[in-house]
């Protein structure tokens, strides 16, 4: 083992600074990413939780730039390695990634690389470790950061055998500091994920785990895929991913998608590895929008342009629902997360969780992850108060702020609902007593007598999905429960008792249609997709120089960067390079052509500008009551002009008479010469087929006329 160490110089504040705007483009740093790197720095080891797009990779890439030698960054997917290298080059960062999908003189040269200090970042699987064995050295490796770091430890959401092998790193690197990373941890997985990497003492960093631009909805899975293609066509233009429960079901709503004419790919672990990397770098490089994923998707994926995330299916936990929407919204701008809630859902997982590892520690989870789906208030604060952070007030972006459920006496419901599970004498699922309350002919029904029961039929006035949002909630407050090792059957509770007997009340919450949030038709409405907007020229600009490039789009500028550089405009090198997200070397790349495209706009624009401005001129001349030919002196203009100005004026709402500027029978005769002509471009095949006895001034003005009618 070699001891030797490196010195370690003292980061003076601005330096800090300097090289966070000159590398990643950011004027200052959020949460507490300047702490952790001044830690890392120091060679402390650091235990950091952080929600995805909050920050992490600053957190071991900027100490990186700083130290001598070469930071060493454990990732557990290979295919995005190349995303997360291009990324930092990008910045004028030297960095490479190392795995098995290299020949080896690339591997080789890698390790030269970094023995000759031509590095500052090298990303790994941790099945590769072993191969980096003549580098990992203190002399040549100044820091280790391992990413997604709840993959090490049992009790976290996303267990990986092949991460408890980086026990090691501490031993052989004693005095290389270790900063672990990930999005989503509690207490018990936190100490595990030390005590394994042999950093039991590491200082934890916990921030805040409110993404506040994420608005959360969760909606009743009745007909899925007509409320996704219903979803999607408000956004055409936006990327995002579909988490579904299992391969086959990625496959068959991949293939529902398609049939209804919306491209789309399936991911899954069953897939080939050239088959999942092409997925990936269809997705990253915006050649597909939309995705349907289990959850082997996502995770590194650093797309910061992903807008929604979408749960087909209920999540195993309230872990991986948050790291899973975390996907959308990297860069701040508005995201949305959209869970559909199943009954049958929670059934599937509960009987994939029997006589498995930890199983009770599993069910406690998936009825957290229920609870959150069937909640009545403000969801960020119960997802927020489940890590542990207190929101004081509700969020305000969730479906419950926006659209709060509406609470009724639903007594009489509850009594029917379990009057008939008595009467089944408390074995039967849910399905066939709603089948029983609705008075349904099915054949369980009719074998077992069913409908000879006195309660056969006593609610069939409610539909079936009621009855079930009903008895859910039945089930929530305590009223009956599910024998899941019993087929699922429904049984009375003693508080059942006191609902039947003992006129006990029961307030119910009426099921919510899926609809649009107001807030969420505006932002669909406004977004930046308006043809001609300068967002959307500069979004073809990023895609024309990504093209060229052969990289991902977002990898130039995200989307908040463009939005920005539309709220401000800048016109020079230096005001450029003060938006957020354009560094140095990003700035000296595309500033040029990003400048030329924000010129031409507002060039455009003022030219359209002094276009609307003379309008208006003519406009208030004409409504001084003055004629044309008056109005055309006036302005030193030719009566044509004039013509053609009130037409426009006319076209665009104004109170403008052209009627009285056409002789008897003109303007008819121009209609019926729009009809016969098929309305031809241009007013000389008007003028012609008139037999050029109708000016053409006339004809403009009638053709005005014709278009307005046609609005």
């Amino acid at each position: 083992m070699d001891n030797q160490n490196f010195t370690m110089p003292v980061y003076e504040n601005d330096l800090l600074h300097s090289t966070l705007k000159k590398y990643f483009g950011f004027d200052s740093f959020r949460n507490q990413q300047e702490e952790i790197i001044r830690s890392v720095l120091d060679q402390k080891d650091c235990m950091v939780i952080m929600p995805t797009g909050g920050g992490k990779s600053i957190c071991f890439q900027l100490p990186a730039v700083l130290l001598e030698g070469v930071t060493l960054v454990i990732s557990p997917l290979i295919a995005l390695m190349k995303d997360q290298v291009d990324g930092l080059r990008l910045n004028g960062i030297e960095a490479a990634y190392y795995n098995s999908s290299q020949e080896g003189p690339e591997q080789q040269q890698i390790l030269e690389d970094v023995a000759s200090s031509k590095l500052k970042l090298l990303y790994v699987a941790p099945e590769s470790l072993k191969s980096l064995d003549p580098i990992l050295r203190s002399r040549y490796i100044s820091a280790i950061a391992i990413d997604e770091a709840h993959c090490i430890s049992s009790w976290g959401h996303d267990f990986r055998p092949s991460y408890q092998q980086l026990s090691f790193l501490k031993a052989s690197l004693p005095n290389t500091p270790i900063i672990a990373l990930t999005a989503t941890a509690d207490k018990a997985t936190r100490q595990d994920i030390m005590e394994q990497l042999g950093i039991p003492d590491a200082k934890q960093y916990l921030t805040s785990f409110d993404r506040k631009n994420i608005y959360l909805e969760v909606r009743p899975a009745n007909d899925r895929v007509g409320q996704i293609m219903d979803f999607i066509a408000a956004r055409p233009e936006q990327a995002g991913i579909i988490y579904c429960l299992s391969r086959k079901s990625t496959e068959q709503l991949q293939a529902r998608l398609e049939q209804k004419g919306l491209k789309a790919h399936a991911y899954h672990a069953g897939l080939d590895f050239g088959e999942r990397t092409q997925v990936q770098e269809d997705f990253i490089f915006d050649r597909v929008k939309v995705v349907c994923a289990t959850v082997a998707f996502g995770m590194g994926i650093d797309k910061s342009n992903v807008r929604w995330v979408i749960h087909y299916n209920m999540p195993k936990n309230l872990e991986g629902y948050y790291q899973e929407i975390g996907r959308s919204g990297r860069d701040g701008s508005k995201a949305r997360a959209l869970l559909f809630h199943s009954y049958a859902d929670v059934l599937q997982l509960r009987k994939f969780m029997v006589g498995a590892a930890n199983e009770d520690l599993q069910m406690a989870k998936l009825d957290r992850m229920k609870q959150f789906s069937e909640a009545s208030s403000c969801r960020r604060r119960i997802l927020l108060s489940y890590f542990g952070e207190l929101l004081e007030t509700n969020c305000g972006n969730c479906d419950v702020c926006q659209n709060p459920p509406q609470f009724f006496d639903g007594t009489i419901l509850a009594q029917k609902a379990l009057s008939v599970m008595a009467r089944l004498k408390e074995k039967e699922a849910m399905g066939t007593v709603i089948d029983v309350l609705r008075g349904s002919h099915n054949a369980h029904i009719m074998d077992k007598n069913y409908d000879s029961l006195p309660s056969y039929g006593i609610g069939k006035d409610v539909s079936w999905k009621d009855w079930q949002h009903y008895i859910i909630q039945l089930m929530d407050q305590g009223f009956c429960e599910i024998a899941f090792h019993e087929h699922n059957a429904l049984r009375l509770t003693n508080f059942s008792k006191a609902v039947l007997f003992q006129g006990m009340k029961v307030q119910m919450s009426r099921p919510l249609l899926a609809k649009e949030t107001p807030e969420a038709r505006k932002e669909t409405k406004s977004g930046p997709k308006k043809t001609g907007s300068l967002f959307e020229r500069l979004r073809l600009l990023r895609l024309k120089l990504a093209l060229e490039g052969n990289i991902p789009a977002y990898l130039i500028f995200s989307d908040a960067t463009l939005k920005e550089l539309e709220a401000e405009r800048p016109l020079s090198e230096n005001d450029f390079l003060s938006i957020s997200g354009v560094g140095q070397r990003k700035m000296e790349v595309y500033g040029d052509a990003f400048i030329s495209e924000i010129k031409a706009f507002m060039e455009e624009k003022d030219k359209g500008r002094k276009k609307s401005d003379t309008l208006m001129v003519t406009y208030g001349l004409y409504q001084d009551g003055l004629d044309v030919e008056t109005i055309a002196q006036e302005r030193n203009l030719k009566d044509t002009t004039i013509y053609s100005h009130l037409a426009q004026l006319y076209l665009q709402g104004k109170d403008v008479d052209l009627e009285r500027f056409l002789a008897k029978g003109e303007l008819e005769a121009i209609k019926k010469a729009h009809d016969v002509l098929e309305a031809p471009e241009g007013l000389k095949p008007y003028f012609e087929h008139l037999e050029e006895k109708i000016p053409y001034s006339s004809i403009r003005l009638a053709l005005a006329i014709i278009e307005k009618e046609k609005q």
